[in-house]
């Protein structure tokens, strides 16, 4: 089982649009995949097509009460083997919640450690903030993959980004490494992209995803519909670039299915 944890500081870089693909590209190659919402707008949680409202237990129950993440987790109705721990509103009062509790940044790490190794990945969408909810996934990951979006600001948070993984691997878990990088809303034909792609190649070396995501109209779209991209459409720039990443990822695992 390899926990990975989805993040980056700035917003709107595709974050959640590559846990979704992924990890649905993930299923389909007929790994067991677990996508775990922690962001308290849900994202994840919507784009799969899962009513916020109408859900029994979400992660704020599993990291708030005695709720056991297993009771939490639901089952895709939309792609088999691919499961995953929605998230509501409600999650963003837990970091006041909880501020007094015992080791209460390794909360979702013990729930986790009751899940009996059933998933081959397990995913976290983290918010693009440095708190309570991202300290958390980030005690528990074996690795960080982080989005960058191809454009000026991109590179300025990636030296902060890289801050946060250190202090994290140095105060509460040593294992944590850089899982890749992804480029994301890249267009090749503009100068900027590609200044911005080669300085990244230069910071992360072979981290990096040969695999680039484009700006893609349809991969916009999909959320709102509830649907991972290859179930909105399977031939667009956005699914065809999701369904490499994912082959490219198996790759680096190890794993080619």
């Amino acid at each position: 089982m390899k926990i990975i944890c989805v993040f980056n500081q700035k917003g709107g870089v595709g974050k959640t649009t590559t846990n979704i693909n992924l990890c649905a590209n993930l299923a389909l190659n007929g790994h067991k995949v677990l996508s775990i919402d922690i962001d308290p707008q849900g994202n994840t949680t919507s784009g799969l097509g899962i009513d916020k409202n109408k859900i029994q237990y979400s992660i704020y129950d599993v990291l708030a009460t005695k709720t056991p993440l297993k009771e939490a987790i639901i089952e895709s109705e939309l792609i088999n083997n691919f499961f995953i721990v929605p998230s509501n509103i409600e999650l963003a009062g837990a970091e006041v919640e909880l501020i007094n509790k015992e080791n209460r940044e390794s909360i979702l790490k013990n729930k986790i450690k009751k899940l009996d190794k059933e998933f081959e990945y397990i995913f976290i969408d983290c918010p693009p903030s440095l708190g309570f909810l991202t300290i958390n996934a980030l005690s528990v990951a074996d690795s960080v993959l982080i989005p960058i979006q191809c454009e000026f600001y991109a590179l300025e948070g990636v030296g902060q980004l890289v801050n946060t993984i250190q202090l994290v691997k140095k105060s509460l878990n040593k294992n944590l490494e850089v899982e890749g990088v992804i480029l994301s809303m890249y267009d090749n034909r503009t100068k900027l992209c590609n200044e911005v792609s080669n300085e990244v190649s230069k910071y992360f070396n072979d981290k990096v995803y040969k695999t680039k995501i484009p700006r893609n109209i349809r991969l916009a779209e999909a959320p709102s519909f509830g649907l991972p991209i290859m179930l909105y459409d399977d031939k667009c720039k956005g699914a065809t670039a999701y369904e490499k990443l994912a082959k490219e990822f198996l790759k680096r695992q190890g794993s080619d299915k």
